[in-house]
């Protein structure tokens, strides 16, 4: 059951001016209190003044607010596909982004690794006591933004606050669901050896971001989070490869690295990468000598890595950088009968070395 926290519509409001978005701030309160999760008057205030208001084209559109959510499948769908993930970067704000456009992108981009065009976002957030009003506006019209961007509605959502102190200020939850078109089947057992190896983006940007704002560190130029969704991209590699694009990951926790590694994992195939043709930017690279880190192994929302058919690699990287997402897509290795389960890393001198996938994580809280 819904209450006054909880908003839900199939609607989707038009227009495109988001600077003209609204978004008054309760004159009672400039923080989060623990009586706007109580279901009553402060509750609504907090979903119809700043909530709702925020999310904009995206959101309810004033339509009537009902427990659950209508949707209407396009005439041709296939099969649908369901995700669901959880936001717990810390802090809120960082170079980039937002905890709220990233929680858009994040859920879009895990619909899009199976070949889903996105339907519908649900956003669940978890406010702690003392959040400011003002900022939970900010983070509100991020989520929005990215929403409207990606032509993907908030057709339903959920508020709840916690205690002070236990909540780190927001969480979110998003779930999404999307629509498969027939014939297309994208997954780790479709991976086979020729298979060529394709990067979409230079690695690492996402997690140093997050680290250099949190730490206060600088690397003499500006890191920025690459979060973006990829459904766009997705679209423009199966135009051109067809059935030839048998597999894709988006590399977020544990990096390029742990992305590899799991695809690796549960069929009998290996991969083999060319150490010099991953991109990494040079102010990562340089952040991560300096902190002895692997940009291998650290997040990024907004590029992504997969297997296509030889035949076909041309077309679909080409088409990949037609697309802002993935204007410097390359290819950067390849699949193999070869050691099975394993990646390896062929370095300029011709010599192989390990990837493993990463224990845990080098840096918490990055998603």
């Amino acid at each position: 059951m819904t209450g006054p926290g909880e908003v839900a519509t199939g609607e989707v409001a038009t227009g495109d001016d988001v600077l003209a978005w609204s978004c008054p701030v309760p004159a009672r309160h400039d923080r989060v209190v623990m009586g706007h999760g109580g279901g009553g008057v402060l509750s609504g205030e907090l979903v119809e003044q700043i909530i709702l208001p925020a999310f904009g084209p995206a959101g309810a559109g004033g339509a009537p607010l009902t427990d659950a959510a209508l949707l209407t499948l396009p005439a041709a769908a296939g099969r649908l596909a369901f995700s669901t993930d959880t936001f717990v970067v810390r802090p809120l704000e960082f170079p980039g982004g937002t905890i709220g456009d990233l929680a858009v992108h994040g859920t879009v981009n895990d619909l899009a690794m199976v070949g889903a065009q996105p339907l519908a976002l649900s956003a669940g957030l978890v406010l702690e006591e003392g959040l400011a009003l003002e900022l939970l506006a900010r983070l509100a019209h991020a989520m929005g933004r990215a929403a409207h961007a990606a032509g993907v509605p908030l057709a339903t959502g959920d508020t709840k606050v916690v205690e002070r102190g236990h909540g780190d200020g927001l969480y979110v939850n998003t779930a999404g669901i999307g629509v498969v078109a027939e014939g297309v089947d994208i997954g780790p057992h479709r991976a086979q050896p020729g298979d060529v190896v394709v990067l979409s983006g230079p690695v690492g940007r996402h997690g140093i971001a997050v680290l250099s704002c949190r730490e206060g560190l600088e690397f003499g130029t500006d890191v920025r989070s690459d979060t973006a969704p990829l459904h766009r991209l997705v679209s423009a590699m199966l135009s051109a490869g067809g059935a030839g694009v048998h597999t894709l990951r988006d590399p977020t926790r544990g990096g390029l690295a742990a992305a590899l590694g799991e695809l690796v994992a549960a069929g009998p195939v290996g991969v083999e990468v060319e150490e010099a043709a991953v991109p990494v930017d040079d102010a990562v690279r340089a952040a991560c000598g300096f902190l002895g880190l692997d940009p291998w192994e650290i997040a990024n929302e907004g590029c992504l890595v997969g297997f296509v058919h030889p035949e076909v690699a041309d077309a679909v990287v080409a088409a990949m950088r037609e697309r802002p997402e993935g204007a410097v897509a390359t290819v950067v290795g390849r699949v193999t009968a070869d050691h099975p389960g394993l990646v390896v890393a062929r370095t300029p001198l011709g010599a192989g070395r390990l990837v493993d996938r990463p224990l845990g994580e080098q840096l918490p809280r990055i998603c």
